[in-house]
């Protein structure tokens, strides 16, 4: 069986669409950390997205764990000409693209961004990858969209159901991928 452990980083404090915007977390938490690191196994290596906020959570729940360079695929979703911008702005700017982008996502894009299926692409391929290489399994610390893609991948759902999940700052969301199977298993604790 291989598990790969995925963790949301740690909060930010800005509302809006910060996709591959570079902003630090919040990690003065240090209990959630240390209960987050003691919930992990200790023989895995840790991995995280090139962003900082990923990065710095990598770094602190890493404890005696292998740290592997970080990974661009597990970037959040690029939100294009909408990064940084506050959800209202770009309702009131372009509403109808807005709309379609949550309601129909798919191949809706934003202006200069990616779908959510040009993300499900990017993040499966890196993943698998990763796995590939790691086949005992992997700790790796990314953001949101990167986890929702994975857990639609688990379950099955629609885009349209999986963003209805919540995917708190430090939660943890475990995926056992069972060989005889051949259908990963799903496990969220937020």
């Amino acid at each position: 069986m291989s598990t790969l452990w995925l963790i949301r980083h740690g909060p930010t404090h800005r509302s809006g669409m910060h996709g591959w915007n570079d902003i630090p977390a919040d990690l003065s938490d240090h209990a959630a950390l240390a209960r987050l690191a003691a919930a992990l196994p200790e023989d895995l290596p840790v991995i995280s997205s090139d962003l900082i906020r990923a990065r710095a959570t990598a770094d602190a729940i890493q404890g005696n764990r292998a740290r592997l360079g970080d990974d661009p695929s597990l970037r959040e979703m690029h939100f294009g000409d909408w990064e940084g911008k506050e959800f209202d702005e770009v309702w009131e700017t372009t509403p109808e693209l807005s709309k379609k982008l949550w309601d129909e996502p798919g191949e809706t894009a934003p202006p200069g961004g990616e779908s959510w299926n040009a993300l499900r692409a990017r993040v499966d391929a890196g993943l698998d990858a990763l796995m590939a290489a790691h086949p005992g399994g992997l700790i790796a610390v990314a953001h949101f969209g990167v986890i929702l893609t994975q857990v639609q991948r688990a379950t099955g759902e629609s885009s349209k159901e999986v963003f209805r999940r919540k995917v708190r700052n430090l939660s943890l969301t475990e995926i056992r991928f069972q060989p005889m199977l051949e259908m990963p298993r799903f496990d969220h604790i937020p």
